[in-house]
This record gives C-alpha cells, structure tokens and sequence, in this order.
C-alpha cells in the first residue's frame, strides 16, 4: 500500500484533482434546478461565483443562458475550459479572487453553490465576497448563495478518523471508502478537515491512501443578517435546503437568497 500526502498551495488540497472532484460531485443537481428558476424570470449576464470545473455552470448555459464563471484556481478552471471546449456555449471563463472582483460587468444573477461561502475564513474575506458581488449586481438584483448550518453534530465531531461515505469509481469500477478527521476552532469558527480517501482492490484491500486537508468557516443564521445587511443586501428567502424547505433547527445547510438594496 502507498500513502499519498498533498501539499499544495493553502486550503486548495481539495481542489487539486479536478477530475477527482467531478467524479464525486457531478450527480449533485439540486442547486442547479433552483438557480434555473432564478435565472428563467432574469435578463442578461449570470455570473458563477467560485464555479470550479462548471458543475453548475455548465448544464445553466446548455439551456441557453449567458454566463460568467469565475474562480481562483487555475487547474479548476482549466477543466471548465476543457469541457466546454468543443460545445457552442455563453460561457466566459474567468481567474480572480472572488473577493477582489473587477469583470467591469453587472449581472442581474451572481450565485455560488458548492458551500464556496466557508471558504472565505475571515470576517475581512467575507466581507470582501460581498462587497465584490455587490459592485457587479444591479439595484434590486438577485445573489444566491448556501453555507452549511452549524449546528452540533457538524461542528462537535470526535476528532478521530471517522467514516463519511463510499463510491464506486467510474473509471476502475473500484470501492474507494472515505474517512474524515476534523477539529473545530471555536474561536475563529473555522473546522479543519482532513478528507482520506482509501482505494480497495477487487479483493477489498487497500492498495493507495490519499490525504487532503480543508479549512471552512462557520457562520450563524444572525450573523448571516448581519453581515448581509451591512453589505447592502435584505434577505428575501432563506431555507434548509434547495428545494424550498423552511429553514429549521435541524438544519445541515443554509440557503439564501438575497438582494441588492444599495
């Protein structure tokens, strides 16, 4: 058996296959279809914050709407383009932070999906997301966006490896079970993650191990309102889910939908 460690650059580990990440996350399609029924009442330019590959990106522009994706990982992205590359789509592709935006076009729509919300660790760098899709919304446009709801099963998780799912890999028809380790920083809210990836053989051994490492930020339904508020939005919506449940307190996720008021 070999044991893979990655080291790359800061919080990006898990981002750093991008086919690895299709392969897992491709068949999500809930958000898709709520973003689709936002983006069927909108004219004009949608813009995809933190797109990744175009999970979502992709399959909204195959129903003709013109978008924007962008992200601050370059190997991402590139697997967006290559996707995309001999399909006749609106679809610009786009490498920028996302809290320092400048596209020098405003939008109607700007979503992001994935829980790409937690990844902006510090009050300053959420604060900067918001103020970036605020400069590219107009007056009384829509931003969606989901996070996940801290309650206490998701942030007081033993700090043991612990076993989080399985699949089947498309390409080698073989078991890979996936464990997690976390530890969660009550003070700054953060949750490290470590992701181990373990890949069986026919016979159910283990031939490879890999390792990633991922820090997310938790936020709290007030302070959600707060800092909304305080970046020129007003909440229109908020559920449990992306199919319209109310938001309740056995939530896992919180999805917002908000807009633009100055």
């Amino acid at each position: 058996m070999t044991i893979t460690e990655k080291s790359t650059l800061v919080n990006f580990e898990e981002y750093d296959n991008p086919i690895l990440y299709d392969k897992e996350n491709d068949t999500y399609k809930e958000d898709v279809s709520f973003i689709d029924k936002w983006a069927s009442k909108t004219e004009g330019l949608i813009i995809d914050v933190a797109c990744g590959t175009g999970r979502a990106t992709i399959p909204l522009a195959s129903k003709g709407y013109n978008l924007i994706g962008v992200d601050l990982h370059k190997g991402m992205l590139n697997e967006a383009k290559r996707k995309t590359s001999n399909l006749d789509l609106k679809i610009e592709w786009i490498e920028q932070d996302c809290s320092k935006l400048d596209l020098n076009v405003k939008s109607n729509l700007i979503y992001s999906v994935g829980n790409s919300f937690q990844h902006f660790l510090t009050n300053e760098a959420q604060d900067g997301l918001l103020m970036s899709v605020n400069k590219h919304l107009e007056t009384g446009g829509i931003f969606i966006f989901g996070t996940r709801f801290p309650n206490a099963e998701e942030l007081l998780q033993p700090s043991t490896e612990e076993y989080w799912r399985s699949y089947f890999d498309s390409e080698t028809q073989n078991k890979v079970n996936v464990y997690t380790i976390s530890k969660y920083d009550s003070l700054n809210q953060v949750q490290h993650n470590t992701t181990i990836r373990k890949y069986l053989n026919n016979d159910e051994e283990v031939v490879d191990e890999v390792r990633s490492n991922i820090s997310l930020r938790f936020v709290f339904p007030k302070e959600v309102e707060r800092i909304l508020y305080e970046n020129g939005f007003e909440i229109v919506s908020v559920y449990k889910d992306w199919n319209e449940t109310p938001i309740s307190d056995d939530s896992c996720q919180m999805v917002y939908v908000c807009k633009k008021i100055r």
